[in-house]
């Protein structure tokens, strides 16, 4: 019988944690290299969630979002979101491109912060992507990624109809960045391909 989300033990999600706080520490490693600062990130909380509840997690369907996209081939194909509200973005460019909080706002976003942003999807993506590469020895291979932005529902919708059909659940890893007192909070999420999360969890050698 295949894996179902919803059926992960603790042992599992704990497992999938703490690849996500190694994950995030070399993420915040390669940002303070970046940035010439320290910056703070860690994974305080690891859920599955049904894809239909995800809005709600960001902060409701008609929030206004960016959404960072791209998928992983290799041993076990996944697709990969990183979205935060808009609001929360701007703030972020902020923390990364040295600025006073609250200078950047959804009016005068420019490539410079959209850059960023991109750049900051690639950082976490290959930082979490290689820390589950080394826990399970599966190849995982990320393209290049995509940015949008528009309303929780309508990226989500976006993402399904690129990926094209997915699991109807979704792994999400609350992803917080502190710097300077300042504490962000954005959204990472894994959407394993069929098959792709059995394979996973059995590198993991948690699949009993």
């Amino acid at each position: 019988m295949s894996q179902e989300y919803n059926e992960l033990s603790t042992l599992e999600l704990d497992a999938l944690k703490e690849i996500g706080n190694i994950g995030s520490g070399n993420a915040a490693t390669a940002l303070a290299q970046m940035l010439g600062a320290k910056v703070d990130m860690t994974v305080p909380r690891v859920s599955v969630l049904d894809l239909e509840d995800v809005p709600e997690l960001i902060g409701g369907a008609d929030l206004p979002v960016v959404g960072i996209y791209l998928s992983a081939s290799g041993s076990a194909p996944a697709n990969i979101l990183f979205i935060l509200s808009i609001e929360k973005a701007c703030l972020l460019i902020d923390m990364l491109t040295g600025k006073q909080p609250g200078e950047t706002t959804v009016n005068d976003l420019d490539e410079i912060g959209i850059s960023a942003l991109m750049e900051l999807g690639n950082i976490i993506t290959a930082s979490y992507l290689n820390a589950l590469s080394v826990f399970t020895s599966l190849d995982f291979r990320p393209s290049v990624p995509a940015l949008g932005m528009d309303m929780a529902a309508a990226i989500l919708d976006a993402i399904l109809a690129q990926f094209g059909a997915v699991a109807d659940h979704i792994l999400v890893l609350e992803t917080e960045f502190k710097k300077s007192g300042q504490d962000i909070i954005g959204h990472f999420f894994l959407l394993p391909e069929p098959g792709s999360l059995e394979v996973i969890l059995a590198a993991l050698g948690v699949n009993i």
